[in-house]
């Protein structure tokens, strides 16, 4: 037990450190903090199909994820919504967050996990595949791959067409 503490310690601390990356925040705007009807709202207003990632600063898999889903988004942002929703997060962290990856998708604030727990999502991350109108075609709860990522898509577009 006392070999493991150190090392506990040191992932601990390691965790709460990721997101201090010094990435300059001043070019990002605070996240709207809106809640799961105002978010289902949003959705129904939508005109194309969308993927909603929901994220964390201090979420490692997040981590893995957010360049993928800026590739995903610089190849399919002017056919598919790409939105991320951080939760349970504060507006600094979420920023430099935003900052560090340079994710130019929109994002969402959700301090208490209303959205996703609306949608029935377990974990974090989870992405999200809505057809036009908000309608929830798939979900993915925890990362997910280069290629999960390009099936929920193509699906979202083979039914949009």
């Amino acid at each position: 037990m006392r070999r493991l503490l150190p090392v506990l310690l040191l992932v601990v601390g390691s965790v709460a450190s990721c997101n201090r990356t010094g990435a300059d925040t001043s070019g990002v705007p605070d996240l709207p903090e809106l809640t799961a009807d105002e978010f289902e709202a949003r959705l129904a207003d939508l005109d194309r199909p969308a993927v909603v990632n929901v994220w964390a600063s201090w979420c490692l898999p997040c981590r893995s994820e957010a360049p993928l889903l800026n590739t995903a988004f610089a190849a399919h942002g002017s056919q598919v919504e790409f939105i991320g929703v951080d939760v349970q997060d504060n507006q600094a962290d979420a920023k430099a967050f935003i900052a560090e990856f340079g994710l130019h998708f929109e994002h969402v604030f959700d301090r208490n996990r209303s959205i996703p727990n609306r949608l029935a999502g377990i974990g974090t991350p989870i992405t999200f595949f809505f057809a036009p109108g908000g309608k929830l075609v798939d979900t993915h709860n925890g990362i997910i791959d280069e290629r999960g990522l390009a099936l929920g898509i193509d699906e979202l577009l083979r039914l949009d067409s």
